[in-house]
């Protein structure tokens, strides 16, 4: 026979077996679909050197009015406000301690561990906090090394902890025989707020509180510091407001500078009644709400917040006063209760609208003014939200997550038709769900699924889906991001993810490459051909390849990828790898042999190529590859 000529369908499908689905994609990894070809997806690379502590679950950017540009990070352990090429720690501060209530005590002569005693600290494991006014113990253990921000090693008892003695430069030290002081008379503390953990958790019980709380075998309740830490942000103005959710409301105020804290809203001169618990903060920008999700309520008194979550109530603050919260007959205060669900999950702002899941349900808050400033209507029933950040504003509408598919809202919700839904949803790790999230990659229009994988083991998000809402195509993948931000600086994406233990940003479509080494595990595999049906053997002797190679700015790589021929003669056989062939912008054809009913075809990057150099900045994508095949008998 003549060549043929082989223009695969665009995405990839893993709802039909490999051999009915003939022409189409059935595996891939770091590759999308662009005007119906499948190119290399950009690479990333760090933003800045600086590594944070804690994964960064919460990504906000805004701008204040002189044009200084902020990043807002929220981690499982700390809030972190990048401008330039500096992260500045504004966690808030939970308790400040009289000077002299804080002591120290060495544990032994060449051990760093240092015990540190305050009455009634309220610390945990892993908490933050940091010391002034100290003075030397006498040796080692001076003045400089016990004045600086630690995280708290063990907690001992409810009125002593443990630290680990280490220089400026995070080196550790021990102490000396001559190490025998407490710190003096005038040590003061500050305690940050309780860390929030790294994993979810769907209950109560032993393990969950921390150290010393409660009696044995009684259960503790689920709190800000003992469930997975997932901040929600946003700006009122030049300010931030953020919130840990379950926990607090704070705000970090723009015009005192990088170097101070956020301070809980509450406490602020002025405020009466504002929410002491929320699950979501968000604004109303045309209206200048704050709006609080998840709310405390109003005790029965209504002198007081209850301190304790309401997961179906939604507070708001009065118009252009975010520290009036108390509903009256002059202002726009008030609060809103949904009923369908059992909490709420998120909330998110559109153009005109702003929209509210549970965990069964999507509600439109609309701004109507007063006497009752906002609406709410029902949208949808029965279709909850995943995770509080799997959501993704697009110029199309809001696309988000279920716990069993993928949907759009567009004033009407509509279920995304997904040639990768069972390859999501019998393999997401639903313990942790509230770890998925997505991202909108506004240039390829695209929006990214992430979320942790049953099969990975590791509770951790380790997978992703990405879909192309004008093409409608599905791609699959492997990486590691735990929050992602589109159009942030050049109008690229940015993505929290980790190097080795390190935690960093990322600008992702950044180059070609997974930061300073070559991506590797690059490939799309498609499924099983046959002719006349597999009545009849084919017989391959050649390819010939249409790949383009585009090479990064001012570079030149010598850049190849494989071409992997495999085989079989029944779909219940295993393939077997025929031959693998390279291919560069040179390569003509590539002359293979290979008899079987059934073949398949696999792009994939060259891992092995020589120099390094060489696998390093580029991308390919694929044209119409023609292969040179004919009938070879029935036996």
């Amino acid at each position: 026979m003549a060549l043929t000529k082989f223009n695969f369908k665009s995405g990839v499908n893993k709802e039909e077996t490999n051999l009915s689905n003939e022409g189409g994609w059935v595996d891939a990894n770091f590759v999308r679909f662009r005007k119906n070809a499948v190119e290399k997806i950009g690479g990333w690379v760090k933003a800045v050197t600086v590594s944070f502590f804690g994964k960064a679950r919460g990504l906000i950017t805004w701008t204040a009015t002189e044009g200084t540009r902020y990043l807002g990070l929220g981690t499982t352990l700390k809030y972190y406000i990048r401008e330039g090429n500096a992260f500045f720690d504004v966690t808030p501060i939970r308790a400040t301690t009289a000077a002299g209530d804080v002591t120290f005590a060495r544990v032994a002569v060449g051990d760093a561990t240092i015990n540190v005693t305050e009455t009634g600290h309220g610390a945990n494991a892993g908490d933050f906090v940091s010391f002034s006014g100290a003075t030397s113990l006498g040796g080692n253990i001076n003045s400089a090394v016990l004045n600086q921000n630690y995280q708290i090693a063990s907690i001992v008892d409810v009125n002593t902890f443990t630290i680990e003695a280490k220089n400026t430069s995070g080196v550790t030290v021990t102490a000396a025989s001559g190490d025998t002081g407490n710190g003096g008379s005038n040590t003061v503390g500050k305690y940050e707020i309780n860390v929030g953990t790294d994993t979810y958790l769907t209950g109560t019980g032993w393990s969950v509180g921390a150290w010393g709380e409660g009696t044995f075998g009684s259960t503790s309740p689920l709190s800000t510091s003992n469930q997975l830490r997932l901040w929600t942000h946003d700006h009122y103005g030049e300010d931030l407001i953020i919130n840990p959710r379950a926990g607090g409301i704070y705000r970090w105020v723009q015009d005192n500078g990088l170097d101070t804290r956020a301070v809980e809203l509450s406490t602020v001169a002025g405020a009466n009644l504002v929410p002491t618990k929320a699950l979501q903060v968000l604004t109303s920008e045309t209206d200048r709400h704050l709006i609080v999700l998840g709310s405390d309520p109003i005790n029965n008194a209504g002198t007081a917040r209850t301190g304790a979550v309401d997961s179906m109530l939604i507070t708001f603050s009065d118009q252009e006063n975010l520290l009036e919260f108390e509903p009256k007959a002059t202002n726009t205060a008030g609060s809103l209760r949904l009923s369908s669900g059992s909490t709420i999950v998120a909330g998110t702002k559109t153009r005109q609208e702003i929209i509210v899941w549970t965990d069964t349900a999507l509600y439109s808050m609309q701004f109507i003014g007063p006497p009752l400033t906002f609406s709410l209507n029902l949208i949808n029933e029965g279709v909850g939200l995943v995770g509080p950040k799997a959501f993704a504003n697009s110029p199309n509408g809001v696309f988000f997550m279920s716990q069993s598919g993928f949907y759009i809202y567009q004033g009407s919700v509509q279920k995304l038709p997904c040639s990768l839904q069972n390859h999501v949803f019998n393999d997401i790790d639903n313990s942790q769900a509230y770890k998925c999230h997505a991202g909108l990659n506004a240039e390829f229009a695209e929006v990214w699924f992430f979320y942790p994988s049953l099969s990975e083991g590791s509770g951790e998000i380790t997978k992703y889906v990405i879909y192309n809402y004008e093409e409608q195509t599905w791609s699959m993948g492997s990486l590691a991001r735990y929050a992602w931000l589109d159009n942030y600086g050049n109008d690229k994406p940015i993505a929290s993810g980790i190097s080795g233990t390190d935690n960093f940003v990322y600008n992702h479509e950044s180059g070609s490459n997974d930061d300073t080494q070559a991506m590797s595990n690059v490939f799309i595999e498609s499924g099983d051909f046959d002719l006349a049906d597999g009545d009849n053997f084919v017989f391959i002797k050649r390819i010939i390849p249409d790949i383009q190679f585009l090479n990064d700015l001012g570079a030149s790589p010598n850049g190849a990828i494989n071409l992997v021929l495999k085989e079989r003669d029944n779909p219940a056989e295993s393939l077997t790898t025929n031959s693998t062939s390279q291919i560069s912008a040179s390569t003509e054809k590539n002359d293979v042999r290979m008899r079987a009913r059934q073949f398949v075809l696999r792009f994939e990057s060259d891992d092995d190529l020589s120099p390094e150099s060489d696998k390093k900045d580029f991308k390919w994508r694929l044209g119409s590859t023609r292969i040179d095949l004919q009938q070879s008998g029935r036996r």
